[in-house]
């Protein structure tokens, strides 16, 4: 009786023995499972963004070989009041437009202005070709979200020093966003309604510009107003991504590779003081140091002055000696 019943205890038991290890097999397989199905899932999310690099952005290419030759045409139709002409609109888009308007006020609040004044230099940002105002925003939110980080930065130049200069231009996606990334990293811009018309029509200021300069001055105004500023302040901008994550000064230790350089500084008024500008990024002055000239910080102290800007961001630290 006691045999017995020790033997339906021991069945019992291991019945359940029996249950427990398939329950964990079963356990083991799911796990197994998906663990195959993320990486497979990783993999193709890797294939589809080495897809997206490889591809080029046919339409943005020709514009870009198409001003890179008028900037070489410009040349041979110079003149010294285009060359006036475009010295001014080169100030009025580089600084009060992209580095003013797209970067330090809108991109990072660094201050803040009357709506009139905010448009105004947006519209000025235009004329740079750099893209609509909220995909110039996004891509910058991103990068420093991902500052460096390989696949992520949309320019860094751990991915290759031509991508983080125009190759990311040319064949990769950073300029060009889907809703729920807009809707991510600017969601303040799309509430605003002029913001999102301008991004949808960025190219409109431009045209009308390149028209106006050929009416008023004729072929050597559009050429040099133009396509000679655009090009060259392309490439100067690029640098802020490039070149200046390459060569430089580090007054800080920031997790990116951030460098002060005083050329690209000069290139586009005050933009290459880029460590600086990592370590404190709404900071509204970039050039910390009384021999950092920094353009676009005193075209802010002017709107200042003229009490046109207020809550003005600064760094704690100033006039700090570079490494």
């Amino acid at each position: 009786m006691t045999l017995l019943q020790s033997s339906g205890n021991g069945s019992e038991n291991g019945g359940k023995r029996n249950a427990r290890a398939v329950k964990k097999g079963l356990r083991r397989l799911n796990l197994q499972s998906r663990m195959q199905n993320k990486s497979l899932k990783n993999r193709m999310q890797k294939e589809t963004t080495a897809s997206e690099r490889r591809g080029i952005s046919w339409n943005t290419t020709v514009f870009m070989a198409l001003f890179h030759i008028g900037a070489v045409a410009a040349l041979f139709t110079f003149k010294w009041q285009a060359l006036v002409v475009a010295i001014v609109l080169w100030w009025m888009s580089a600084s009060l437009g992209v580095g003013m308007g797209f970067h330090r006020l809108l991109t990072h609040r660094g201050f803040k202005t009357p709506k009139i004044v905010e448009y105004i230099l947006t519209l000025f940002g235009t004329l740079s070709l750099e893209g609509g105002p909220i995909y110039w925003v996004v891509t910058h939110r991103i990068h420093h979200a991902h500052s460096d980080s390989p696949g992520l930065d949309p320019h860094t130049p751990r991915d290759g020093r031509w991508w983080a200069h125009m190759g990311w231009i040319l064949s990769g996606t950073a300029q060009r966003h889907d809703k729920a990334t807009l809707g991510r990293y600017a969601p303040d811009l799309l509430k605003d309604k002029f913001h999102v018309w301008l991004n949808r029509l960025y190219w409109l200021p431009l045209a009308v510009l390149g028209l106006a300069l050929l009416l008023l001055g004729g072929w050597p105004y559009l050429m040099l107003g133009v396509f000679l500023r655009v090009t060259l302040n392309l490439h100067a901008t690029w640098m802020v991504n490039s070149a200046s994550h390459v060569w430089g000064k580090r007054r800080f230790a920031t997790r990116d590779d951030s460098r002060n350089n005083w050329w690209v500084a000069l290139l586009t008024f005050g933009e290459g003081w880029h460590n600086n500008h990592h370590a404190h990024p709404s900071a509204a002055r970039h050039g910390l140091a009384w021999y950092e000239m920094d353009l676009n910080w005193w075209g802010i102290r002017l709107l200042q002055t003229l009490r046109l800007a207020k809550a003005i961001k600064l760094a704690g630290v100033t006039d700090s000696p570079a490494p």
